[in-house]
């Protein structure tokens, strides 16, 4: 920790053995020498000390922030940070956050690290030629692989990619647990939701929403998933979660929970059928419900705290919306985002996959998934910071689990004799 440090980084410091373990690395073998890294996230804390790591590898950092995300101590801290050229304002528009990201491409990073695919698109869609120079990437959320998929199935990707969001160790505690716990937490602080007896519609059975609803589930929730993938709304039935259309779901909803990363979940139709007092929020992405048809239909709206929005419409009905649709565990007054545990081990997957591009490893332009031995190497790191030991594979395990061919010999392990 240096003096000027706020109180929220150094929090996340204390909590964050793995970035301080790759910064410590880094700082011996600066990976990052000489080039620019730009990265859109949230100005959250941890955002901020995955920033200190890249620069700590002998980056210069290009950031600008989501909106709605910007932490005032945070955007402080970066701007008297050496290395770092914060590219974002408290309470920016989402013209505004756009304009900067095209300032940040316009000075021609090497790497990008990105959350929800923004500064990629933007630079195919009018920077195609800072899009051929670029060396590489991260990506490290449902919503942008999405769109890189999208890409990538169009030949369009310029540079290569890596699918953090994609990783066991990002599948399995960022999605899972750190967006359902601090989502939760987030709404129950806004609202004074009981969770225990609710009616609780959770959109979308990937990760996100799997984890979310089993948090909801098991505080004494009454759980309805709604899903378009057949493979998914079945897992959610042997989950012991009731699923239905989206239209009908609404109808008799304390709260409804978009958990998708992907556009117009709940539209038009499914507003007009919100049950009377519904709470209504989103845990995936700003894409997900749609805000304009909330004004329209809506005679009357009431913003009594930060981050609630009362609409009246003209049956009598009112359903708050949370944090203007915008990603409630990350817009919500005074929320941080996932807890620091589930960041630290995201950003530093995020960090060695960058550093992975830095020193030159040769991948074709498209997406890829980040190399199993970067996610096995944070999952140790992670163990070995939390105390935790595990068996290590005999060498006789291995030979038998490499084998192929079929064997006669009653040496042979599983053989009837």
């Amino acid at each position: 920790m240096n003096d000027t440090e706020t109180h929220s980084i150094a929090s996340v410091r204390k909590r964050a053995p793995l970035l301080d373990a790759c910064a410590e690395e880094f700082a011996e073998t600066t990976p990052f020498d000489g080039l620019t890294v730009g990265v859109s996230a949230p100005l959250t804390p941890h955002t901020g000390l995955f920033l200190d790591t890249l620069v700590t590898g002998g980056a210069e950092v290009l950031v600008t922030a989501e909106l709605g995300s910007a932490h005032e101590d945070v955007l402080a801290w970066l701007n008297d940070h050496p290395g770092v050229t914060p590219l974002t304002t408290v309470g920016m528009s989402e013209t505004e956050i756009a304009d900067a990201r095209r300032e940040l491409l316009a000075a021609e990073p090497d790497l990008l690290a990105d959350d929800g695919a923004y500064l990629m698109s933007l630079a195919h869609e009018e920077f195609p030629g800072v899009a051929e120079s670029i060396w590489g990437a991260c990506e490290q959320t449902t919503g942008g692989i999405t769109r890189l998929q999208a890409m990538d199935e169009q030949d369009v990707l310029a540079f290569p990619v890596y699918d953090v969001n994609g990783t066991p160790m990002k599948q399995h505690f960022d999605n899972v647990h750190g967006t359902a716990e601090s989502s939760l937490s987030a709404i129950t602080s806004l609202t004074d939701l009981l969770v225990a007896g609710s009616v609780a519609v959770v959109a979308g059975y990937g990760r996100c929403g799997r984890g979310f609803a089993r948090k909801l589930r098991a505080l004494g929730a009454q759980t309805i998933v709604t899903e378009a993938d057949p493979r998914k709304a079945l897992e959610a039935v042997a989950d012991g979660h009731e699923v239905r259309p989206m239209d009908e779901a609404v109808t008799e909803a304390d709260l409804v929970v978009t958990a998708t990363g992907r556009f117009g979940i709940l539209r038009a139709e499914h507003i007009e059928r919100l049950a009377d007092g519904a709470v209504v929020a989103s845990i995936g992405s700003i894409i997900e419900i749609d805000t304009e048809a909330f004004d329209e239909l809506a005679n009357e709206v009431h913003q009594p705290e930060p981050g609630i929005a009362e609409y009246q419409f003209p049956d009598g009905r009112e359903v708050t919306l949370l944090t203007e649709g915008q990603v409630v565990n990350l817009a919500a007054p005074n929320s941080n985002g996932n807890p620091t545990a589930v960041m630290d081990n995201t950003f530093a997957l995020m960090s060695r996959g960058l550093a992975a591009f830095a020193e030159g490893v040769e991948l074709s332009p498209g997406l890829h998934p980040l190399p199993e031995d970067i996610d096995r190497e944070v999952a140790h790191e992670k163990l070995a910071a939390i105390g935790v030991d595990i068996d290590e594979i005999p060498e006789t395990q291995r030979a038998y689990r490499e084998q192929w061919a079929a064997h006669e010999s009653s040496d042979s392990p599983g053989s009837s004799g």
